[in-house]
């Protein structure tokens, strides 16, 4: 009889084992990163998807190229962006009933609203400003404000909420020489002819980034858990760079707690504003505020 040879195993195992650790842990590690890869891939399709991006750069594109500087010194760009606006929310497209209020200096208060069958329930706000500083086309001062604004108009257009929301559109908040405080006071009665606000959003520069960044001068008007997972509360000392001229800040200064919804600080005064914004970032940032306001209008 032949003595058959005695299988090694326990060294094998001592030296495989081991090795089937390390590979097994390196693949879950490789697998967990591209998870979170994944996971964040399909964040921000879930936050763009209900957003065109093919309209917000066509927007942005006739906003900074096409039109450029708006404001009184080029009343002719000024009106025509005032056209613009009413053209895309108007019954021939969106098919919102417009409404226009003379400003100062002869230039429309804009506004449309989503109804609710609670007509008398606190109504959201959401405010934006078509015109640009002199001399310069206004990317984030503020085109990326408003077509995010039109955006969100266009997508909440045959929305149900729960509250009402009416989006406003501002013709004289960025050119320092154009009647601002006058405009501003104009958006306060006709914020004041409907109930009590449950939010006022200033939109403006939400361009840079997608997560939002909200900021307000009255910090309990910042909401808290209606905001997971779209971005973060700064103070508006920081966002503001102790400059008191944002939209939010005027309107705080009138006794209205606005909220300023952006993805950057306001610009610096020698800060160039002309280059046109990556549109898919934008409509992340869009898809974000969207969201915002739904879970604001509930």
């Amino acid at each position: 009889m032949t003595d058959r040879k005695k299988f090694p195993l326990v060294p094998i195992l001592l030296v495989v084992l081991p090795l089937w650790l390390i590979a097994s842990a390196g693949f879950a590690l490789v697998k967990y990163f591209k998870d979170e890869k994944n996971a964040a891939t399909e964040e921000t399709q879930r936050f763009s998807r209900s957003v065109s991006t093919q309209s917000i750069e066509d927007d942005l594109r006739k906003i900074i190229l096409l039109i450029g500087e708006r404001n009184t010194a080029t009343p002719d760009k000024l009106s025509a962006t005032s056209s613009m606006i009413r053209g895309i929310l108007g019954p021939a497209n969106t098919g919102f009933q417009v409404t226009t209020t003379k400003g100062p200096a002869d230039f429309p208060l804009i506004s449309v609203t989503v109804t609710s069958e609670k007509s008398a329930a606190a109504p959201i706000w959401i405010i934006t400003s078509y015109d640009s500083p002199p001399g310069s086309s206004g990317a984030e001062k503020n085109a990326t404000g408003l077509a995010s604004t039109l955006a969100a108009a266009q997508t909440l257009a045959n929305a149900s909420p729960t509250r009402p929301v009416h989006f406003l559109f501002l013709p004289h908040v960025n050119d320092s020489d154009s009647p601002i405080l006058e405009t501003a006071l104009t958006a306060k009665e006709l914020i004041k002819q409907a109930p009590t606000p449950h939010a006022i959003l200033c939109i403006e520069a939400m361009g840079d980034a997608e997560e939002l960044i909200l900021s307000s001068r009255d910090t309990e008007a910042l909401p808290t858990t209606e905001l997971d997972g779209l971005g973060k509360i700064l103070g508006a000392e920081v966002i503001c760079l102790g400059d008191d001229f944002d939209l939010a800040s005027t309107l705080f200064e009138m006794n209205l707690s606005a909220i300023r919804v952006s993805t950057r600080p306001t610009l610096l005064p020698d800060e160039n504003d002309d280059k046109l914004p990556f549109a898919p970032t934008l409509a992340a940032s869009t898809g974000r505020l969207i969201e915002l306001v739904n879970r604001l209008a509930k």
